[in-house]
């Protein structure tokens, strides 16, 4: 295996982060979100949401590079769900490019994410992941987290509607 580094991102890292993000959920959303609205998926506007989550650090983000590369990212805060406590975390965002899934990106990320969130105080942390997404919720799974079925939702992405499902795992 490769050796994977896992560094906080910076502002010129955004546009590496958006194209990760939009070739790896135009990958893994095949087949859940309609054709159409995967090929309308936009690095430009993922990269100015990418910018501003990392000079604002909400969510904080650290990109995993292999040979000064850019293979992955994640991005983690607290929860955003209502109702939750100050101790729980969120991965509001992990993915790998497609070249680099089951490389060992993606436990690197995860890593450095758990990490991050206990040095926040923060004692459980969540995931919401579309219910068709298997490479996700296997992923998370691998990782600890249960799935808590009871909070299965549906969530609007343009047109199509997701069912997602929250995961959860204690940091400890």
């Amino acid at each position: 295996m490769s050796d994977i580094q896992v560094r906080p991102a910076t502002l010129r890292d955004a546009k590496a982060i958006a194209q990760i993000h939009t070739l790896s959920a135009q990958s893994a959303y095949q087949g859940i979100v309609p054709e159409d609205q995967l090929k309308s998926m936009s690095v430009d506007k993922r990269q100015a949401y990418w910018r501003e989550a990392i000079e604002y650090c909400e969510p904080q983000v650290q990109v995993a590079v292999e040979d000064e590369k850019i293979v992955g990212f994640v991005g983690y805060d607290r929860s955003r769900d209502e109702k939750s406590r100050p101790t729980t975390g969120e991965i509001w965002a992990i993915y790998a490019a497609p070249t680099h899934w089951d490389k060992g990106v993606g436990l690197a990320l995860w890593d450095a994410a758990r990490d991050g969130l206990a040095e926040e105080g923060c004692t459980n942390v969540t995931a919401w992941v579309p219910l068709r997404n298997e490479r996700a919720i296997r992923f998370h799974e691998l990782a600890g987290f249960k799935r808590e079925m009871t909070t299965a939702k549906t969530a609007v992405v343009g047109s199509a509607k997701i069912e997602e499902v929250r995961l959860k795992r204690s940091l400890n």
